[in-house]
């Protein structure tokens, strides 16, 4: 089926930008030009659409995790959600010696998503840069994919959504603002942002510069306080690792513990 193509998009050009949120962001994948639409952005066919340009992930640092929940705040700020709408979570863990810890758990990203394999109505799906999405002008509502998400990480829309006001983007799978009651919604990596240089909301509203966005195929990744690194250094430096690896998921979100958490047998605590 043809979906209706987004309108073109012009990718911001080199140099880096001022802003102390979008400082770093424009060295992923330095200075380019590329154009989009939701069609090209669903897995290409084989042999079809040219290798994108990025591949999308995130990585984030638990040993500067003070549990603020600003991340929390300003991603449903941005995306007009309501307070039981939390697309990135901030959990107190426990771990077997009994300490606590925050862990922010946004969307994982997963490069094997259940989610998309068991919609019936193809409503979720994941783009060639690696963002699994959701096309809410599909969705049913059967919240089969909220049950095979072993991350937790979708919430319905059991009511209408809180007011918005006029949005920066089209409301579209990449902005889903405001969400439509009856769908199933989910982190969005804030993907109608990136092309134009700028972070995940997370992403620059941590005061502590826990949340790095990464481009796995630039090898950078930048937190919110311009703090640029080599994002495959990063990851085997601190010994990264991924939640619920075991699942099979290919999760896209790294996690540096530091503190001894076991992500596979930590729990919820207090």
């Amino acid at each position: 089926m043809t979906e209706e193509k987004l309108a073109r998009r012009r990718f911001l050009h080199g140099a880096a930008l001022g802003a102390a949120g979008l400082a770093g962001i424009g060295s992923l994948g330095g200075a380019f030009e590329a154009s989009t639409s939701l069609a090209s952005s669903r897995d290409p066919e084989p042999g079809g659409a040219a290798k994108p340009v990025h591949q999308w992930a995130m990585v984030i640092d638990l040993r500067y995790c003070n549990g603020c929940k600003l991340c929390t705040a300003g991603c449903q700020a941005a995306h007009g959600l309501h307070a039981d709408q939390t697309w990135i979570e901030v959990f107190t863990m426990r771990n077997a010696a009994g300490e606590t810890y925050h862990m922010p758990r946004p969307c994982m990203m997963c490069e094997d998503p259940p989610c998309v394999q068991v919609c019936p109505v193809s409503a979720n799906f994941r783009t060639a840069e690696g963002l699994t999405l959701v096309d809410q002008s599909r969705c049913i509502g059967t919240r089969i994919c909220m049950n095979a998400c072993p991350y937790q990480a979708r919430y319905f829309n059991w009511s209408a959504p809180r007011p918005v006001p006029r949005q920066p983007f089209p409301q579209e799978p990449t902005w889903p603002v405001p969400q439509v009651e009856g769908t199933v919604g989910k982190c969005i990596f804030c993907a109608a942002m990136l092309p134009s240089g700028m972070l995940p909301e997370c992403v620059t509203r941590c005061p502590m510069g826990v949340i790095y966005l990464g481009d796995l195929e630039a090898d950078v990744a930048t937190n919110g306080m311009g703090n640029t690194v080599t994002l495959s250094k990063f990851l085997a430096e601190n010994d990264a690792v991924k939640f619920k690896e075991s699942y099979g998921t290919h999760p896209r979100v790294f996690y540096i513990p530091g503190h001894g958490q076991d992500l596979e047998s930590d729990t919820a605590g207090g």
